[in-house]
């Protein structure tokens, strides 16, 4: 993957049961536990495959999906959110393709290495009011 030639993106692979609320609450949480303003970046790691997509099973996730990014650009916006990098969202809305699992010893890679190196942190608590 680092040769940037794969085209793949680290990503995690979620199975959930819920409802159109449910899939609206974890992309929210999503674009809360990382920077979607960096393009092929997430913190000191670079690369295509450390780019930000949420990739959708079906036109009603895909909907939502692009709703929420389109509020939380409004809230970067208005300064509502003041913790990213940059001020423009550019994360990917696309339709899901295979998922290949990672090599075992990147899965579950922080519960191998406790004090491992992530990138990935709550920038703001709760999702801010329009």
């Amino acid at each position: 993957m680092c040769t940037g030639t794969t085209q793949h993106v680290e990503v995690y692979d979620l199975e959930y049961s819920g409802d159109e609320s449910t899939y609206e609450n974890l992309v929210r949480h999503f674009f809360m536990w990382h920077d979607p303003t960096t393009i092929n970046q997430q913190g000191n790691d670079r690369g295509t495959q450390y780019a930000s997509a949420v990739f959708c099973y079906d036109d009603v996730q895909m909907r939502i999906a692009q709703k929420v990014k389109d509020e939380l650009q409004l809230l970067l916006s208005s300064g509502k959110i003041p913790n990213y990098k940059n001020k423009d969202v550019t994360t990917a809305i696309t339709a899901a393709t295979t998922f290949y699992a990672a090599q075992e010893d990147h899965q579950e890679y922080l519960d191998k290495n406790p004090w491992g190196y992530c990138n990935h942190g709550y920038r703001f608590s709760q999702w801010p009011k329009l």
